[in-house]
């Protein structure tokens, strides 16, 4: 799955991993010792602590960026554990919003190209984006199919909710089965 990133999506990306850079940078020296990230990341942490100010804010961008190097997900996860943070919930939540929008938008474009064919659009068309989310997510491939051709049909808002409550429980599932592997 490749599509283009808009600026504003990287900009909201770039901004939520600040927001755990800043979260690591409250971390105690006793919750530091659990954390599981590299000796770099862990150093930046100790020296977000020393700084006040603008410092303080260019130190926590660039935390972000060295953590961006290493795994971010270890980090996000002892944050869910340790201290309770919606970091975690906010980028899933982001995943299947993004998931939404690409395979909508695909839909949208393969019904004006068959229109313009003089082909009715049936629930059933191709598409790389909707075959890459059933390939890997577990996902109900016909209500998926179904809910987004009634929305791209009709564009009655519900069914682009329907659209994101599929994707969402495929997402969270996921996340539960590899968890618990």
């Amino acid at each position: 799955m490749t599509e283009y990133i808009s600026r504003s999506a990287q900009k909201r990306r770039f901004k939520d991993e600040e927001g755990v850079a800043e979260e690591l940078s409250l971390l105690t020296d006793k919750d530091l010792k659990l954390l599981p990230a590299s000796q770099l990341v862990k150093d930046e942490i100790i020296r977000c602590r020393t700084v006040k100010g603008g410092a303080r804010k260019r130190q926590v961008k660039y935390l972000a960026k060295v953590m961006r190097e290493d795994s971010v997900d270890a980090i996000l996860e002892f944050l869910v554990n340790r201290k309770g943070s919606h970091v975690k919930i906010t980028k899933l939540q982001r995943e299947v919003e993004r998931l939404r929008d690409v395979i909508i938008n695909e839909a949208i474009e393969e019904q004006q190209s068959t229109i313009q064919a003089g082909l009715p659009w049936e629930p059933n068309w191709q598409g790389a984006e909707i075959d890459a989310v059933v390939a890997h997510y577990p996902v109900d491939e016909g209500d998926l199919r179904k809910s987004v051709h009634q929305y791209v049909k009709t564009r009655i808002h519900t069914y682009y909710r329907e659209v994101f409550r599929i994707l969402k429980a495929a997402v969270e599932k996921d996340e539960m089965l590899r968890n618990n592997v």
